[in-house]
Formats: C-alpha cells, structure tokens, sequence
C-alpha cells in the first residue's frame, strides 16, 4: 500500500556535516496515519548526524491519504 508523497521538506544539512565533508544515503522507516501524517519514524542506515537531519525533515512530509496507517521505507540524500 504505498502511497505518494504529497509534499517534501528538504533536510537542514548539519552545519558539522558540511564542514567535516559527509555526505551520503539515510534509510528510514516512516509510519504514516490515514490522513497522510507522519507518526513515526526510525533510522535503517545512513551516518548519524545525517540521520538526525533526515528525520526531522522526513516527520514534516505529507503522504496522499488512505485506507488506515502504513509503512514505507524512504531515502534522504546528502550531497554537497
């Protein structure tokens, strides 16, 4: 049951990461309710600072909204 993503925050590239030159992939796991809301989410893989990023980003996101809650797995890229 996937669902499309109605409309994406961007991630806050961590100032730290930036500087330090990470860059790369964060996996996440994102519940989603039935109007479309992010309610939860949880880091697969990908660098931690990054992840952090990715996470407040990905629980801004709105999906279409459905029959009952489901679960997808997205990816955040971080590229300077």
């Amino acid at each position: 049951d996937a669902r499309a993503v109605k409309s994406r925050v961007p991630p806050v590239y961590p100032v730290i990461a930036q500087r330090m030159r990470i860059t790369g992939v964060v996996k996440l796991t994102v519940t989603v309710d039935p109007t479309g809301k992010v309610t939860d989410v949880k880091p697969l893989s990908g660098n931690g600072m990054l992840s952090i990023a990715a996470d407040e980003a990905v629980r801004k996101w709105k999906f279409e909204p459905g029959d009952g809650a489901f679960t997808t797995e997205v990816s955040v890229n971080f590229a300077l």
